[in-house]
């Protein structure tokens, strides 16, 4: 057991900061920047995150409980609400957006060449949505109805990773079938989907990308089967109890 450095300290020691200062000089992010640089931005948000902190007000009194700490941790400069409101407001959001895909890379190359699912080699994904509530005098842009306010977060998970490969966030507004336009589709995978993207038109987009689709039907739907085809179980076709684990990790 390592008993010279904190644990948060051992787990930053996975984290690439070379890769992190290459971001942040792409956007100037420590430009005119004297005290609390974007590294420390990084390892508070990242604390908080690990924490469960759920405001600035609480993650200063967490880590003020542990300021003689915080220099072994990482964290150079004094933090304060006031410090961290500051640069989550003015520092490019691109820095932890081009981090993040340098994670995403690291963290697939973990997973090798394992499969999905048990006997199944194909990529699987699913893709749903999330509402994020909102305080709506806080956000007057993020207004939905008359008195309430939020955003939606749809994101496309691997689930072999259990990481995400798109994320896209959009007013609370709009539908999660339009979302279907944007995505990436990729040749011969299979997307994994709720009863709410149940839209033919878009579903076939799917098929003429030459990859498939498993979505749950909408109660009352009128529906009438034209053809049957003869299948073989040796080309990989999937039984009902397999189906049903796949959507039991996707949706729970």
């Amino acid at each position: 057991m390592n008993s010279g450095s904190t644990i948060f300290s051992q787990l930053m020691e996975f984290v690439p900061k070379y890769e992190f200062r290459k971001c942040v000089q792409r956007y100037q992010g420590n430009r005119g920047v004297k005290h609390f640089s974007c590294w420390d931005q990084f390892l508070c948000l990242l604390y908080a995150q690990l924490t469960g902190r759920e405001s600035l007000r609480s993650l200063e009194v967490c880590l003020q409980s542990v300021q003689s700490h915080l220099y072994h941790c990482g964290i150079r400069s004094p933090m304060s609400r006031s410090n961290l409101a500051y640069a989550n407001e003015k520092r490019d959001w691109r820095i932890y957006a081009d981090f993040a895909q340098v994670l995403i890379q690291q963290a697939r190359r973990l997973y090798g060449e394992s499969e999905y699912l048990p006997g199944l080699q194909q990529a699987v994904y699913a893709f749903d949505s999330s509402t994020i509530e909102l305080c709506r005098s806080l956000f007057p842009w993020a207004r939905f109805g008359t008195t309430a306010a939020g955003v939606k977060l749809h994101t496309l998970l691997d689930l072999r990773t259990d990481l995400p490969t798109f994320i896209c966030i959009t007013p609370r507004r709009i539908h999660d079938v339009q979302l279907l336009d944007r995505i990436p589709w990729q040749p011969g995978a299979l997307y994994v989907l709720d009863r709410g993207y149940l839209d033919f038109a878009r579903l076939f987009r799917i098929q003429r990308e030459s990859a498939f689709f498993l979505i749950r039907a909408r109660r009352g739907l009128r529906c009438r089967r034209h053809r049957s085809t003869p299948v073989d179980r040796s080309t990989g076709l999937l039984q009902k109890k397999q189906l049903e684990g796949i959507l039991k990790k996707a949706f729970g």
